[in-house]
């Protein structure tokens, strides 16, 4: 085993003062110093090389290959490990080369100045990234603590809240946590107006509009939830096709023949950190993909414009494939091929010929095959009726 040179020390607004007994000779016995210009403004000059964090932050990977062997210390805030270079750093370089000492992080902090119990709070990052992420979390009682971006953060989720029909719900915003300039501000959604530091982090309370729909994270959002031309996997259907997929944390999806991305929306709903690419050939769909995409909670939806085949290459491999459109032996083929072993296909068909390429894909591979028929009550005149929708063979393998 490699012995660590480099570690990750976590500090709070209390700076050194506030390290941990084991930090504290990790950074004594430090040669280099690296972190954000905030956390080194709490070291006094000694003689050791600092380096700031370069820009972009991806950039530090290649530096700390440089300096492998020496003696390095990072300085983060509080818990590297949540949403922190820690995270960052542990997808390239081996666990065994580096010592992690976190701090008390944000969310531990502001859960007990509140007497909240992390084990039932959503906890994610606005850092860096769409505030559209908080729409998925958002429920009638959901508790939820977020790190803001600057000090703008929590004006603009008032704004998201209260367009979400969750302007009742209770913020509070802590600023500062641990440090001399600790302060809290706190209010409705829809009434508040502080501007404050830019270190923040945000508490909600979620309490819902009654008259104002909201969706939950269980597949089967209504239909009407997407802006749509008509061409997109109905309400049961993909339902049903969710559940074939299993939707994992972290797990990564190919809609192929995307639409509005429908499937691939729902898909990250579903499952925390999980990440979906869609593909389509249609520039139309794919933009009406893009806004259901922040409308519903999951900005990281990645799209792409090309038809499969040809738009399959070169993706990272995927653990599902939904095959929505365009469903032809070739596109089956690529990517079967690109499936690893335990991954789940779906496919699904409306047409004949389409109903065809799935039978032959049945008898050569296995899986289920089932005809989902779906009736939804209409009104005829002053009564009632049924109206069927188009069924829909649908095929489902494990490789």
């Amino acid at each position: 085993m490699t012995a660590p040179w480099l570690s990750i020390v976590g500090l709070g607004e209390d700076g050194l003062d506030g390290l941990p007994p084991a930090a504290r000779p990790l950074f004594d016995g430090a040669e280099i110093l690296m972190g954000g210009a905030r956390h080194l403004a709490m070291v006094p000059d000694d003689g050791r090389q600092k380096v700031e964090w370069p820009s972009p932050l991806t950039a530090i990977v290649d530096r700390l290959k440089d300096l492998r062997g020496r003696r390095v210390c990072i300085l983060a805030t509080g818990d590297p490990q949540w949403y922190g270079i820690g995270s960052t750093l542990a997808r390239e370089i081996p666990a065994d080369e580096i010592r992690v000492v976190p701090g008390r992080s944000a969310f531990s902090l502001a859960a007990s100045r509140l007497g909240w119990s992390l084990d039932t709070v959503t906890c994610l990052t606005l850092h860096g990234r769409p505030i559209e992420a908080l729409r998925a979390a958002l429920v009638p009682g959901a508790r939820i603590l977020a790190l803001s971006h600057d000090g703008s953060t929590p004006g603009a989720v008032a704004d998201l809240l209260a367009n979400a029909g969750f302007g009742e719900s209770r913020m509070t915003v802590f600023e500062h946590l641990e440090g001399e300039g600790e302060s809290c501000v706190a209010a409705r959604a829809e009434d508040w107006s502080h501007v404050g530091a830019d270190l923040n982090t945000i508490a909600i309370a979620c309490i819902g509009c009654p008259k104002k729909a909201w969706f939950a994270t269980v597949p089967g959002l209504p239909d009407d939830a997407f802006i749509h031309d008509g061409k997109l996997t109905k309400r049961e259907i993909r339902a049903a096709t969710l559940a074939k997929l299993m939707p994992v944390p972290g797990a990564l999806l190919w809609d192929i023949g995307t639409g509005c991305g429908s499937v691939a929306v729902e898909w990250m709903r579903a499952a925390r950190n999980a990440r979906a690419i869609g593909v389509d050939s249609n520039p139309e769909r794919l933009g009406m993909a893009s806004e259901n995409a922040l409308a519903l909670g999951t900005p990281g939806l990645r799209l792409i414009e090309a038809a499969a085949p040809e738009g399959l290459a070169d993706l990272p491999k995927p653990d599902a494939i939904f095959i929505g459109g365009g469903l032809s032996t070739e596109v089956f083929d690529a990517a079967w091929a690109a499936l690893p072993s335990g991954g789940r296909l779906v496919a699904n068909a409306v047409t004949l010929e389409s109903e065809t390429v799935l039978a032959d894909l049945h008898a050569r591979h296995a899986g289920d095959m089932a005809r989902l028929s779906v009736q939804r009550a209409i009104a005829v005149g002053s009564y009632r009726g049924w109206k069927p929708l188009m069924p829909v063979t649908q095929w489902s393998v494990i490789k």
